[in-house]
């Protein structure tokens, strides 16, 4: 295992709500969530949100109500797709365009850093795309990435890690952090 510079986590169904979109002044963290988020930070990597949010391409919610909710969880910085899935921009995951920004800003090494999310869709092929290491966590929409939607990305990017949550990802994650 890598020296891991930093992790990536999804919101929708990782760190709280269930996959669907939950606007930020209602969304509700898993009650774990911030202590996933903290023994992360301890093992000294940087914790960085990236997330699909094409509501806010509706009017629906506006990109700083989310950026300052990852800030009040305690994420080092946050990456939102706020395009809407037939824009054909380059950030919308599954494409890794979110990734490969925080890498440039940041001086990041991306097979150093970890894609911890709940859509093997979405978040396990921006990962692999990279090669970041793939941690898929069961919440949200996390068992069915595996039993309804396997066929679509399992072959192409096979987690490194499935964990029942966020805070059994952290804790495998930060346990095999080399020191």
């Amino acid at each position: 295992m890598p020296d891991f510079q930093a992790v990536f986590i999804d919101r929708d169904g990782t760190i709280g709500g269930n996959g669907h979109f939950i606007h930020p002044r209602d969304f509700e963290l898993f009650p774990f969530a911030q202590d996933a988020i903290k023994l992360l930070k301890q093992s000294g990597m940087k914790i960085f949100a990236f997330t699909n949010q094409h509501r806010i391409a509706r009017g629906e919610a506006a990109e700083m109500d989310f950026v300052k909710q990852f800030e009040a969880y305690g994420f080092d910085a946050s990456y939102i797709c706020p395009h809407a899935a037939d824009s054909g921009c380059e950030c919308r995951k599954p494409k890794p365009g979110l990734l490969r920004r925080a890498a440039q800003e940041h001086g990041l090494d991306l097979a150093r850093c970890a894609v911890i999310g709940d859509v093997g869709t979405a978040d396990m092929l921006a990962a692999a795309a990279v090669g970041a290491v793939k941690i898929l966590v069961l919440t949200g929409w996390g068992h069915s990435s595996i039993t309804d939607y396997r066929h679509k990305w399992y072959d192409g990017a096979k987690p490194d890690f499935v964990a029942p949550d966020l805070l059994e990802a952290a804790r495998w994650l930060a346990g095999n952090r080399v020191k």
